[in-house]
């Protein structure tokens, strides 16, 4: 069973940056899509960024000149760089991989999430 864990979270000022990242266990296989999805108090989860094992991504338009996402160095990664947060960027930001071991054909939500890490952005 995949297990993801995302880590970086935490309180910043508008403005500021935060690196999330997530690292997945429990299976020997590549996973070749990972993504992140954010979440506030009664507001469905939406997309934030996407990424596939050869480097191609997708992001919410209204994110992509502020976020970047990238695979870690160490297999089965990814991370989330947020630059010039905003206070509307404040949710509870979750991991999304696809199954380890398949082909990732396009960068919808993948099968396994995180327990989600807490971003506040303070004005």
């Amino acid at each position: 069973q995949v297990q993801l864990v995302e880590s970086g979270g935490g309180l910043v000022q508008a403005g500021g940056s935060l690196r999330l990242s997530c690292v997945a266990s429990g299976t020997i296989y590549t996973i070749n899509g990972m993504g992140w999805y954010r979440q506030t108090p009664g507001k469905q989860r939406e997309f934030v960024a996407a990424i596939t094992s050869g480097g191609r991504t997708k992001y919410e338009d209204s994110l992509k000149d502020r976020f970047t996402i990238s695979m870690g160095n160490a297999k089965n990664t990814v991370q989330l760089q947020m630059n010039s947060l905003k206070p509307e960027d404040t949710a509870v930001y979750y991991c999304n991989a696809a199954e380890p071991g398949t082909i990732v054909p396009d960068l919808k939500e993948f099968a396994y999430w995180g327990q989600g890490t807490p971003v506040t952005v303070s004005s």
